[in-house]
C-alpha cells in the first residue's frame, strides 16, 4: 500500500509493485461495508491482495503522470496478507521531500528497495546482464565459471583471506579477479570465455567501488588489441542500445602519454574540448617570478584555457586555486581577457597579443600553473572538471568514449623507487620495448588498454604474456626471487610451458556501467545489498566477531 486518501465515504488506495503504481478505489456502491472499513484502516506498506473490476476512469479524474492514469481498480474484496508496523524511513514520497540519511536506508534496506527508483535501477541492471550474455554468445564465447577460493594472487589491492579448516594454518583467497584462471582456459584450449564474475578487494572504498562487485570478464585466445577492442566495443554498443542510447564504433584511439599531457589523467572526458596546453616557452620571456622561480629540474608551466572563462569569479578562481593546491601544486596563476583587458593574478605581465599565444580570446580565461608532470598533471585535472561543473558547459556529445592504449608497463614506487607493476604483473610488455626490459624498464610500454566513458574508466585490459621466461622476467622485475616465483605462480609458469596461444582480454565494471546508465549517483543504488564506505553492511550488520569455538575449528587466534 503505497498512499491512502479518504475521500467522502470512498478510500482511495495506491497499489505498488515492481511494475509501477495503479489506484485502487473502495466505495459502499461496488464493495461490501467490511472490505470499505478494511480499507480505512490500512497502513502503509501492507501488502494486499484485491479483486475488483478495472475501469476507465472520468477524463477529469486521469493521472498522466503513471502508466495506468486512465484507470483504476474498483475492489470487491481486499485481503491483507502481510500487515505492517509504522515504517522506520518512507517509501512514499512527496515532490521535493528529501530521502532519509543513506546510513539509515541502508539499515533497513528491505524498505529502502521498495523504492520505485532503486527497483528500476535493479530492473535495468537484470536487463543489462542479460544483453551482455547474449552479445558475447553471439560471438561464440563459452560462459565458464572459475573459483572463488582460491590462491592470494598481486593485482593491486589486499585480499580478503579464508581459513581453512582441514587445513589448519592455510588460507584461501577471494579473487581479486579471474585472471590467471581465464588465461589457463587460454591454454586449454577454449579460446573464447566469459564470466559475469564476482570479484572482492580489501582497499579503501569511495562512491564508485565496492569490497565486492562484478565485472564482464572476457579472454580470447589467437588475437591481438584490435581484436580485443573489437569485442569490447560490441559489448558496450550492445549495452548502451538495451539503455535506449547509440555508440559509433570504433572508439577513437589515444595513448597514455597524449592523455596524460592533453588532460592530466587517464580517464579524460572528452566531452569538452579544453585541454590542457604546455605554455613553458610562451610564458617564460614575460619573467613571471611565480614560473622564473620554480623553472628548473624539468618543471613545466602548464594551464587550461576556459572559454567564457571571464564568467569566472574572484570567489571561483580562489576556490580552484585551493583544487590545485589541494592535489599538490604551488597555487594557481591566472588571467582574464575582456576587450583589450588583461586582467587577473598575473594579468599585468600579459598583453593581448600574449594571451592569444596561450589562446585565450575576448571573454576567456587562462588558469595555470609549474610543477613536474607528476604534480601538475594530476592538479590540472581536478582544476578542468571544477571549472566544467562549475560553468556547466554544453558538452559537443552525450557519449564520448575513447580507448587509452600504450600504458607503461612499470611505475616506480613513491617510496623505493622500485619498478612496480602498472596494472598486473601478466600484462605483455610492447613487443618494439621487450629490449628495454633490463636496461629501461620505465620506458616500456604494455599491450595494455583501458575503456573509458565521460572521463569515468569503464574497464582495464591487456594481451597477455605467454612466454615463461619472460613472465619470469617481469616477476624478477618486481622483486621476487626464483623460488618465490614458483611457490606462487609455478602452476602458471607450468601451464605456460605447456603451449600457450596468443592471447588476451578485459574486465568490464559492470556495477559502475549500471550506475552510469542509469543516472544513479553511487554504485549502492545499483547494488540490492551494498557495503558503506566503511565496508560495513549495516542491515546484517557484517562484518561482526565470530564465536570462540568457531575460530578454534578454523584454527584461528583474534588477539586484541
Amino acid at each position: 500500500m503505497h498512499r491512502r486518501r479518504d475521500l467522502g465515504g470512498i478510500v482511495f488506495v495506491d497499489l505498488r509493485d515492481r511494475d509501477g503504481i495503479v489506484q485502487v478505489a473502495i466505495g459502499p456502491g461496488w464493495a461490501p461495508a467490511a472490505v470499505v472499513t478494511r480499507a480505512q484502516g490500512l497502513g502503509a506498506e501492507s501488502v494486499v491482495v484485491v479483486e475488483g473490476a478495472v475501469v476507465a476512469r472520468p477524463p477529469a479524474m486521469q493521472n498522466a503522470e503513471l502508466a495506468t492514469g486512465a484507470v483504476e481498480v474498483q475492489a470487491t474484496a481486499l485481503t491483507v496478507v502481510g500487515a505492517a508496523e509504522t515504517p522506520p524511513i518512507p517509501v512514499a514520497r512527496g515532490k521535493g521531500e528529501e530521502l532519509p540519511a543513506e546510513e539509515l536506508r541502508l539499515r533497513y534496506r528491505h524498505l529502502d528497495l521498495r523504492r520505485p527508483e532503486l527497483q528500476a535501477n535493479l530492473m535495468l541492471r537484470h536487463r543489462l546482464l542479460q544483453r551482455a550474455r547474449r552479445a558475447l554468445s553471439d560471438l561464440d564465447f563459452l560462459e565458464i565459471e572459475t573459483p572463488i577460493l582460491t590462491k592470494p594472487t598481486p593485482e593491486g589491492a589486499r585480499d580478503y583471506l579464508v581459513p581453512s579448516r582441514v587445513h589448519p594454518g592455510e588460507f584461501y583467497a577471494l579473487p581479486q579477479s579471474p585472471q590467471i584462471y581465464k588465461q589457463l582456459l587460454m591454454v586449454a584450449g577454449f579460446d573464447r570465455y566469459f564470466q559475469l564474475a564476482r570479484c572482492f578487494r580489501d582497499e579503501d572504498l569511495r562512491f564508485d567501488r565496492q569490497p565486492e562487485f562484478t565485472q564482464i570478464d572476457i579472454e580470447a585466445a589467437f588475437v591481438g588489441q584490435e581484436d580485443v577492442l573489437g569485442y569490447v566495443e560490441a559489448v558496450l554498443a550492445a549495452l548502451w542500445s538495451e539503455a535506449g542510447h547509440r555508440l559509433a564504433a570504433p572508439f577513437p584511439r589515444m595513448s597514455w602519454r597524449d592523455a596524460m599531457e592533453r588532460y592530466g589523467t587517464d580517464k579524460p572526458d572528452l566531452r569538452f574540448d579544453f585541454t590542457i596546453g604546455d605554455w613553458t616557452s610562451h610564458v617564460r620571456p614575460l619573467g613571471v617570478p611565480f614560473f622564473q622561480n620554480a623553472l628548473q629540474n624539468g618543471a613545466r608551466v602548464r594551464g587550461i584555457a576556459v572559454p567564457g572563462g571571464s564568467a569566472l569569479s574572484r570567489k571561483d578562481v580562489d576556490q580552484l586555486a585551493e583544487t590545485a593546491k589541494a592535489a599538490g601544486a604551488p597555487g594557481l596563476a591566472w588571467i582574464k581577457r575582456q576587450g583589450e583587458q588583461v586582467s587577473g593574478s598575473v594579468g599585468k605581465h600579459f598583453t593581448v597579443d600574449a594571451a592569444g599565444t596561450l589562446g585565450v580570446r575576448d571573454g576567456d580565461a587562462a588558469l595555470m600553473t609549474v610543477g613536474v608532470d607528476r604534480v601538475t598533471s594530476p592538479a590540472l585535472d581536478r582544476v578542468r572538471q571544477e571549472v566544467i561543473r562549475r560553468l556547466a558547459p554544453a558538452p559537443k556529445m552525450a557519449h564520448a568514449l575513447c580507448w587509452v592504449v600504450d600504458f607503461p608497463l612499470f611505475q616506480p614506487d613513491p617510496e623505493t623507487g622500485r619498478p612496480v607493476f602498472s596494472h598486473h604483473p601478466f600484462t605483455a610488455p610492447h613487443p618494439d620495448d621487450v629490449a628495454k626490459l633490463d636496461r629501461d624498464p620505465f620506458a616500456c610500454r604494455a599491450l595494455h588498454y583501458d575503456a573509458v566513458y565521460n572521463g569515468h574508466e569503464l574497464g582495464s585490459g591487456s594481451i597477455r604474456i605467454t612466454d615463461p621466461a619472460v613472465q619470469r622476467r617481469i616477476f624478477a622485475h618486481l622483486g621476487l626471487a626464483p623460488a618465490d616465483i614458483d611457490e606462487r605462480f609455478g602452476f602458471l609458469i607450468g601451464a605456460l610451458a605447456a603451449g600457450a596461444p596468443p592471447h588476451g582480454g578485459f574486465a568490464i565494471g559492470f556495477d559502475r556501467v549500471v550506475m552510469l546508465l542509469s543516472g544513479a549517483g553511487s554504485l549502492r543504488d545499483v547494488i540490492a545489498f551494498p557495503k558503506t564506505t566503511a565496508a560495513r553492511a549495516l542491515f546484517e550488520g557484517a562484518p561482526g566477531p565470530a564465536r570462540a569455538e568457531d575460530l578454534a575449528v578454523l584454527h584461528v587466534k583474534v588477539e586484541s
